[in-house]
C-alpha cells in the first residue's frame, strides 16, 4: 500500500515536469513565429505620425486647364503692328454673366498695347485689361466665357501651415516650350516682407507681405497660380531672389490680398492710396551729405505747400524714422507702413529734426487729382 502512494506521488510528478516543458515549447514556438506581428503592434500605438506620398496629379489635373499663358505685345515705333514684347501666367479665377476674367501681375501686361492669353487646347485669345494696380502687382483681364476651359478652385492661404505642400503651373523661361510646367515645394514661410523695385533699378519703392515657397518660380511664372494639394489657388506667384547664394526663395501673393484688389479693380473703385506730400530718399542714399547721427530712415528733400506733411509742421531737412511706433527705414517701409492706413485716418510721425527726436499728428487725405 505505502510503495502504491510513493509510485502514485511519483506520476503526478513526472506529469506535471511534462505539461510545464510542453507549455515552454509551446510559448518558444508563439514568438518564433509571430515577433513580427507583437513589435508591429507595439509601434502602431506608440507613433502617431503617418507620412504617405501618393503625388499630386489629381490636384494638378484641377486647376492645370484653368492656367493660361499670357503674351503681352507692344506696337514698334512707327508701325501699326505688333509684337511679343514679355509673356507670362495667369489663371481664369471668375466668370460671371458670359464673361470670364483672369488674374495676373501687373507686371506682367504693363506697357502692353494688347494682351492675348493661349489656352492648354492650344487657342489663343486677344482679351481686354480690366484694371490693374502697380503697388499690389495685380492685374484682370477679361474675354467672352465660352472661350475658357475652365475655372480655378479658390483656396484660402489663412491656415496654410509651414510645411504644407504646395505647386505651380505656369510658362517659366520660354512660353512656347516649356508652357504649363508644373513645379511642387512647400510653405518655407508666411508674411514675409520683401523690398521691390518698381522701376527695375536697384533703390526699393516698395514693401510687399507675401508667402515663401521653395516651389521653383522662374521668369515667366510670375501671374500663374500656387495652389495647395487640394488644387485650390492660395497665391498668386510674383517674384524670386536669385543669386549663386540663393536657391529656393520665390514669393507669391495671398489670394486674399489678389482678390480684394481684383473686385476694386472689377467694381471700377479707383484705388487710392494717402499722401504726405514730400520729395524724400534713403537716409543711406545722402548720409555723406548729412550732418546728423541718425543712419536709417527717410530724408525730407522739400515739402508740398497745403500737403498733410506741410499742415503738421514737418520740414526739408526732417528724417522720419517712426509712423505710429512701427520703424521706418526706407521709403520702401514708408510706403508700406503708411499705405495700411486709409484716407481720412490720424496717423502719429516720429522724426529728427537737427538730432532732436520730435512726434506730430497728420490727417491722411489723397493727392489732389
Amino acid at each position: 500500500m505505502q510503495e502504491y502512494r510513493k509510485d502514485d506521488k511519483f506520476r503526478k510528478i513526472v506529469i506535471l515536469l511534462i505539461v510545464f516543458f510542453l507549455g515552454a515549447l509551446t510559448m518558444y514556438g508563439v514568438v518564433r513565429k509571430f515577433p513580427l506581428t507583437v513589435a508591429n503592434n507595439i509601434t502602431k500605438e506608440i507613433k502617431d505620425v503617418t507620412v504617405t506620398d501618393t503625388g499630386i496629379a489629381d490636384a494638378v489635373e484641377k486647376v492645370y486647364d484653368s492656367v493660361v499663358t499670357v503674351e503681352t505685345y507692344v506696337k514698334r515705333r512707327g508701325s501699326t503692328n505688333v509684337s511679343l514684347y514679355a509673356t507670362g501666367t495667369g489663371f481664369v479665377y471668375k466668370e460671371d454673366k458670359g464673361k470670364a476674367y483672369i488674374l495676373t501681375n501687373n507686371h506682367v501686361i504693363e506697357d502692353g498695347d494688347e494682351i492675348h492669353v493661349v489656352f492648354t487646347n492650344g487657342n489663343a485669345v486677344k482679351v481686354s485689361v480690366v484694371g490693374s494696380d502697380i503697388y499690389a502687382d495685380i492685374a484682370v483681364l477679361s474675354l467672352d466665357s465660352k472661350e475658357i476651359i475652365s475655372v480655378a478652385d479658390i483656396g484660402s492661404s489663412v491656415d496654410l501651415r509651414l510645411g504644407d505642400t504646395v505647386f505651380a503651373v505656369g510658362a517659366p523661361v520660354d512660353s512656347s516650350a516649356y508652357s504649363w510646367s508644373v513645379t511642387r515645394g512647400i510653405i518655407s514661410g508666411k508674411d514675409r516682407l520683401v523690398e521691390v523695385s518698381l522701376q527695375n533699378d536697384s533703390v526699393s519703392d516698395w514693401v510687399m507681405s507675401v508667402l515663401q515657397t521653395d516651389t521653383a518660380i522662374n521668369s515667366g511664372n510670375s501671374g500663374g497660380p500656387l495652389s495647395n494639394s487640394n488644387g485650390e489657388v492660395i497665391g498668386i506667384n510674383s517674384m524670386k531672389l536669385a543669386s549663386e547664394k540663393i536657391e529656393g526663395m520665390g514669393f507669391a501673393i495671398p489670394i486674399e490680398t489678389a482678390l480684394e484688389y481684383a473686385e476694386k479693380i472689377m467694381n471700377n473703385e479707383k484705388i487710392e492710396r494717402p499722401y504726405l506730400g514730400i520729395s524724400m530718399y534713403n537716409v543711406s542714399q545722402v548720409l555723406g551729405q548729412l550732418n546728423t547721427s541718425v543712419n536709417s530712415g527717410v530724408y525730407i528733400e522739400s515739402v508740398e505747400n497745403g500737403s498733410p506733411a506741410s499742415e503738421a509742421g514737418l520740414k526739408s531737412g526732417d528724417i522720419i524714422v517712426k509712423i505710429n511706433g512701427d520703424n521706418v527705414t526706407s521709403v520702401a517701409f514708408l510706403r508700406y507702413q503708411l499705405y495700411k492706413h486709409k484716407i481720412g485716418d490720424t496717423i502719429t510721425i516720429s522724426y529728427y529734426r537737427n538730432d532732436d527726436l520730435k512726434t506730430t499728428s497728420i490727417k491722411l487725405t489723397k493727392a489732389a487729382s
